[in-house]
């Protein structure tokens, strides 16, 4: 049986470069980079070396990369770090309805501390209205977090234009570009942002590591006491050996990209015509051209969206019905119900997130496969209609429309 892997967006196969890195300072090279003996200093070397290979990925300067321990801890280390910082200044928080939970539940404890939170809703494809941002901000508000693009349905913002408000209005502006660092370009200059979050295993690094970059002279008060490491910003041992290999793919990402982009956005779209060809009653998530070279969603009406993994699983085919952090819930995909989709539809999610190992076959294996799972699926569901493969639906015209949404 065929093993296709179409998951990235949860996770990604380490490099062999990457692991080949790694492995020194998982053995000979164990020097703790705060101390001053050799081994140590060799480690502190390896940390300089991969701080200033991040700087470069993303424009930035190395003394504004702040390691952590994944993309969560940095989102969480720039909303809490800012809002307590500047709480004097002010208590409203502007974040919209689809951001990624390490955002959403960071502004909500924040909410539990007496902070003020407005939640900005998203158009049909995932969009959030810089108009909607500018409207949001009040004389209170110390920070708006949006995230450069959708982990569930790829919807690239514009947070050019959103960074422009914020500057306009002097709010900081942080974005969780989790998803986008490595795989489109990420220029903190040129995004005009403050803050910026990224994770090393969405980009074949390892997982357990993450960076914040934090703009020179942003007051941010640390959110894990201790030490005074990453300059008195995030307290605990450096993980040497994470952060070597988050700087290694990070570094190959980026000189890959280009091309990289290219080839993901050609299968990307010849996936999302195939599916939207072979099988009716399905809806495409997300913008249809402003989105990230390799996330394909979709919803398929009258069935659930776990069965589907598990049929495909079963194929050999990993996919996601959403959120990898959210995949214990019962609950339908928050992003999906902020796009305006109702339960019954947002339980038949089905992501589909290509990377650097996907071929044109894994994507022909997958149209050769999927029409038939939905088909035998829908077979089973009691809230589902008589309909063909083939076109030759009997059904009214109002559910043909749904078909082509």
């Amino acid at each position: 049986m065929k093993f296709v892997y179409l998951d990235n967006a949860a996770t990604t196969k380490p490099r062999q470069e990457v692991l080949e890195r790694i492995l020194p300072f998982l053995g000979e090279n164990y020097g703790n980079p705060s101390s001053i003996y050799s081994i140590a200093r060799d480690a502190k070397a390896a940390l300089d070396k991969a701080r200033g290979k991040v700087a470069t990925a993303i424009n930035a300067h190395p003394e504004e990369i702040i390691f952590t321990g994944s993309g969560t801890e940095a989102d969480n280390t720039a909303i809490k770090g800012v809002a307590y910082a500047n709480a004097k200044k002010g208590n409203h928080i502007i974040t919209s309805q689809i951001e990624h939970h390490a955002v959403l539940d960071s502004v909500k404890r924040l909410e539990k501390r007496g902070f003020e939170a407005t939640f900005l809703p998203v158009d049909s494809y995932g969009m959030v209205d810089p108009a909607d941002v500018e409207a949001a901000i009040k004389a209170n508000t110390v920070l708006i977090s949006i995230m450069h693009a959708n982990n569930e349905v790829g919807t690239v913002q514009p947070i050019e234009d959103i960074a422009k408000i914020a500057k306009e209005h002097g709010v900081l502006l942080h974005v969780d570009a989790v998803q986008t660092t490595g795989h489109i370009p990420v220029d903190v200059r040129a995004l005009g942002v403050d803050l910026l979050s990224l994770s090393g295993h969405k980009f074949k690094g390892p997982k357990g590591v993450g960076a914040l970059w934090a703009r020179k002279g942003i007051k941010l008060e640390r959110i894990i006491d201790g030490g005074a490491q990453e300059g008195n910003r995030r307290a605990g041992t450096e993980n040497v050996a994470g952060i070597v290999g988050l700087a290694v793919a990070l570094e190959l990402a980026v000189t890959e990209m280009e091309q990289e982009m290219a080839r993901l956005s050609k299968l990307r779209d010849y996936l999302i015509e195939g599916v939207m060809e072979r099988i009716p009653y399905v809806r495409l998530n997300g913008h249809p051209t402003k989105r990230l070279p390799g996330n394909a969603s979709f919803c398929f009406e009258f069935i659930e969206g776990e069965s589907l993994l598990l049929s495909l699983d079963k194929m050999g085919i990993c996919g996601s019905s959403g959120s990898a952090c959210t995949s214990g819930s019962l609950e339908p995909s928050h992003v999906l119900l902020a796009m305006g989709l109702p339960h019954e539809i947002a339980h038949g999610s089905l992501r589909l997130s290509l990377g650097h190992e996907t071929t044109v076959q894994d994507v022909d294996y997958v149209l050769e496969v999927l029409p038939g799972i939905v088909s035998k699926l829908r077979e089973m569901s009691p809230f589902s209609v008589e309909v063909s493969f083939k076109g030759d639906c009997k059904c009214s015209d109002e559910h043909h429309a749904i078909e082509s949404r």
